[in-house]
């Protein structure tokens, strides 16, 4: 019975249609008059649903606070739609050990031992603004001879840190072997600042006046060597690094920071020249150390983006090198201490310095009230700064350049918490 009536329904369906086709009407028309559907609309209804039903809302990924890329104890709170971020927040605060506080309950020969582990893989070079401010405030300046060893050591500190890194970026995209480079080559530099210093990570060799010894026999000729050995470093990371097709298309565009932009931020140092700002407080801001005296380049790039910051550490690793044996080359003879009183009382007053540190632009605010320590003392690091940036850059890319975007920004979490 139920054939019969299919039967009947498609005969009359067919007579319909003829009718409509002799009266000039499109099928189209008939088969909305008789209340039927395309069947291809349901494809698109069927993909909507499914788009509904697998739509889950955005994901919260955690990178830290104990995460390789972080160097070091921060978090990063990342807010994911599918492989895209589209907010990302920096939690800092891990390894907060309250430097500024604990400096006013410290004399002026003991603060150097707490600041240079604030980056602490450029260590010496945190010493140099504050016992600059405090001469400022004293009136005394430290011989030629001190000067100049202020500065080979400051130098030998970039390149130390810079190796590191130019190893360590290799390492965030998959190539282990530049790590390796990077410690083996770095090795070499230590041992210099170890020789002259004492200390190996931790110097705690500039004293209010000069620097604690001279250098020591033998050591001139081994840094000549040294800086050979560096240069050609610098060689290999350009063939093995900059020059691998992989890393270009793991770094190029991406990351990219205006140079306005970065200034807003804040963002100094090789992250700031890096996007065409050419800036460098060694040349541009108020004298400090030999840097007047010698001749050297500041490395910018325009692009702004992760493969130029990898490229302008790699050019300044070269030109702290060059400016290291030029150094050597006009190194003086002389006393390494200026005459300072035996318990030191830095005068009232106040003061900044502010140093082109490998990391960016650091600075101390100190101000005296006539004691054996500072009443109080504000640190400006570069890292706190550069990382400010993070939430706008990181905004809209993928999960595995974010990876690339922190290395290349090269921070220290020391150097962040204080």
């Amino acid at each position: 019975m139920s054939d019969e009536r299919a039967s009947e329904a498609e005969r009359s369906r067919a007579s319909t249609a003829e009718r409509a086709a002799a009266a000039g009407v499109s099928p189209a028309a008939v088969s909305e008059a008789m209340g039927e559907v395309d069947p291809s609309i349901y494809r698109h209804l069927a993909d909507a649903q499914m788009n509904v039903e697998l739509d889950t809302g955005d994901m919260i990924l955690n990178l830290g606070p104990q995460h390789p890329a972080t160097h070091g104890t921060l978090r990063l709170v990342v807010r994911l739609d599918g492989e895209r971020v589209i907010a990302a927040d920096p939690v800092i605060g891990y390894m907060h050990r309250g430097y500024e506080k604990l400096t006013e309950v410290r004399s002026y020969p003991q603060i150097t031992t707490l600041i240079n582990r604030i980056d602490w893989l450029s260590s010496f070079a945190n010493e140099v603004p504050f016992i600059h401010g405090a001469e400022l405030l004293m009136g005394i300046e430290a011989p030629p001879r001190a000067q100049y060893i202020r500065t080979i050591l400051t130098e030998l500190s970039r390149i130390a840190t810079f190796l590191l890194f130019l190893g360590e970026m290799g390492l965030q995209v998959g190539a282990l072997t530049p790590a390796f480079y990077g410690f083996r080559d770095r090795e070499h530099v230590l041992n210099l600042i170890e020789a002259a210093t004492g200390g190996r990570f931790h110097p705690n060799f500039n004293r209010i006046g000069g620097t604690k010894d001279d250098l020591p026999w033998g050591w001139v000729a081994e840094t000549r060597n040294t800086m050979k050995v560096v240069l050609d470093a610098c060689t290999d990371f350009d063939n093995l690094v900059a020059g691998n097709e992989i890393f270009e298309a793991r770094t190029k565009g991406i990351g990219i920071i205006p140079g306005d932009v970065g200034a807003g931020y804040g963002v100094s140092g090789s992250n700031l020249r890096a996007s065409g700002v050419d800036w460098d407080l060694r040349r541009d801001g108020k004298p400090y150390l030999v840097y007047p005296e010698l001749d050297f380049k500041v490395w910018t790039h325009p692009d702004g983006d992760s493969f130029a910051r990898y490229w302008v550490r790699l050019q300044e690793t070269r030109e702290a090198a060059r400016m290291v044996i030029q150094m050597l080359d006009q190194l003086p003879a002389g006393p390494v201490m200026a005459k300072v009183p035996r318990i030191i009382k830095v005068p009232e007053g106040e003061v900044w310095v502010e140093t082109e540190n490998p990391l960016g632009q650091m600075g101390y605010y100190v101000i005296s009230k006539g004691a054996i320590g500072p009443f109080r003392v504000k640190i400006r690091s570069a890292s706190f700064s550069n990382v400010s940036i993070l939430p706008w850059l990181l905004r809209g890319v993928y999960v595995p350049d974010v990876i690339t975007i922190l290395a290349s920004l090269y921070f220290i979490l020391g150097d962040i918490d204080r």
